[in-house]
């Protein structure tokens, strides 16, 4: 009876803990649900608008807080997301426009909307790239500045940036561009704010970020630049406006300079070939590796021919031979006719053309037998013999 008890105290404590095991992981389980919804529901507007300085970006990038402020400044804010957006957007002397985003500007949407921006009181461009510098100056340049905590620019300028005056603020940022030339806020020979062909370089864009906008005087500066005019013109550009001139390409990426320097590497180039290139001169003799006697090979041809039964071009070869030797020690010409040989060599010993003809003649009937070719080799041999003699 005891034991049916304790057994039956043992399965319910068990019972009891898995119940409570349960519920535990239930309560972790939404617990975390319920973290990533409010994570979701915090960020989800600077995942709808992620660049920087965004005036709709709430997240630390975004420059939420300056909008909002000018706006209950009472200026009047206007986001352009689109080229046919700024278009639309009307700008004239009493508006400032502001662009953010600067990377997604390409040559074509950076010319339309200079042209459209006109009349404005100040264009002011927010860390513009190398690439958007090369279209505005060619000869500008930028060097990314890292500071240090606490490392705070004062203005210093020399004179008011686009009609808004900047001394005796200060810019505490973490990281912002310095561009070649005089302006305010100078960082060695250069500035993070400037002035270029009517257009305001802000170099420290993250003065307008909603995490840094409290640094420093960063707060009053953006609102000087940005909130001097009624009217405000946010444009943030889109890539997909650009035209299919702006595609990349690997011309474009390239300096001016590499052109005219590969015409002068390729001509420089040809001109080593020609200095260099094998010249045809007298030919060189060489050893031969295996030395064969005339008579070896004069034999060896003999007894192909004999074997072959080719009596035919036996006979030509030795009219061939006897003809060059004629010719030699009449002093004629290499290479003249037949009837050139057979004539002099009839002339000069004084005997018929015919008979003459009749040894260094090729059209002649070749000998039918071995002992007719071996006579007609004795009979050339004579003729030539009888030529040296004369």
């Amino acid at each position: 009876m005891t034991t049916t008890t304790t057994t039956t105290t043992t399965t319910t404590a068990t019972a009891r803990s898995r119940v409570r095991v349960s519920r535990g992981q239930l309560a972790i389980t939404a617990a975390v649900v319920l973290a990533i919804v409010v994570a979701v529901w915090t960020t989800r507007g600077s995942e709808q608008y992620p660049g920087d300085a965004d005036p709709r970006n709430p997240g630390p990038d975004g420059a939420q807080a300056v909008a909002k402020v000018l706006a209950d400044q009472g200026v009047d804010v206007t986001i352009a997301r689109s080229a046919d957006a700024f278009d639309a957007a009307q700008v004239d002397g009493h508006t400032t426009v502001v662009v953010s985003s600067t990377e997604q500007l390409a040559a074509s949407t950076l010319r339309r909307m200079r042209e459209h921006a006109s009349a404005a009181a100040r264009i002011v461009l927010v860390e513009p790239d190398f690439a958007i510098l090369n279209q505005i100056d060619p000869d500008l340049g930028l060097l990314t500045v890292a500071a240090g905590k606490d490392d705070s620019v004062a203005a210093r300028c020399p004179d008011p940036i686009a009609g808004v005056d900047l001394d005796g603020l200060r810019i505490e940022v973490d990281r912002a561009t310095s561009y070649t030339g005089e302006g305010c806020f100078p960082v060695e020979d250069r500035s993070l704010v400037r002035t270029v062909d009517g257009l305001v370089l802000l170099g420290a864009g993250q003065a307008l970020t909603n995490d840094q906008v409290t640094r420093a005087d960063n707060a009053a500066v953006g609102l000087r630049l940005l909130g001097q005019d009624p009217r405000l013109v946010w444009y943030v550009p889109d890539a997909t406006d650009a035209v299919s001139d702006d595609a990349v390409t690997i011309g474009t990426l390239l300096p001016d300079w590499i052109g005219p320097a590969l015409w002068v590497l390729a001509l420089a180039g040809a001109a080593l070939l020609l200095w260099r290139v094998r010249r045809l001169g007298p030919l060189s003799t060489e050893p031969l590796p295996v030395v064969v006697r005339a008579v070896e090979t004069a034999r060896s041809r003999g007894r192909m021919y004999r074997r072959s039964g080719d009596r035919d071009h036996a006979a030509t070869a030795l009219r061939r031979a006897a003809r060059a030797d004629i010719a030699r020690r009449l002093r004629l010409d290499r290479g003249v006719p037949t009837p050139v040989v057979v004539e002099a060599a009839a002339r000069h010993l004084g005997a018929p053309v015919e008979a003459v003809a009749a040894l260094l003649d090729d059209d002649r009937t070749p000998p039918a037998t071995d002992q007719d070719l071996v006579r007609f080799a004795q009979d050339l041999a004579r003729l030539r013999r009888e030529v040296r003699r004369s």
